[in-house]
């Protein structure tokens, strides 16, 4: 259990890391707390996922039966910037912090048509 909790730890740094980056890229940057704590918390449940799924698949380290915590931890923030950039590439844009501000403009669009 304790394995899935240092890939939540590991795609939650992620998430934060991802926010600091943010905020050091772009001026006037306002953030929201609960965006942010659901940020966080995204993040954190894709690093237990990547946790998950390497420890389901039984892949061995260095010949050892289980895998390290620290390699727990670099699996959830790997699995969590996986995600972020498989999406950015879907959106085609380089920041996943517009998404929102695009699909109010989509809606908008279509509302008029």
């Amino acid at each position: 259990m304790i394995f899935f909790f240092f890939g939540f730890l590991g795609g939650f740094i992620r998430g934060v890391v991802g926010l600091i980056k943010h905020t050091q890229s772009y001026k006037d940057v306002k953030i929201k707390p609960g965006y942010f704590l659901g940020t966080l918390t995204l993040s954190g449940l894709i690093g237990l996922a990547a946790a998950w799924i390497t420890h389901d698949l039984g892949i061995a380290f260095l010949g050892l039966e289980t895998i390290p915590l620290s390699i727990a931890l670099i699996i959830g923030y790997a699995g969590g910037d996986f995600i972020e950039n498989i999406f950015k590439i879907i959106i085609k844009d380089d920041t996943i912090f517009q998404i929102g501000k695009r699909l109010g403009k989509n809606n908008k669009a279509s509302a008029k048509k």
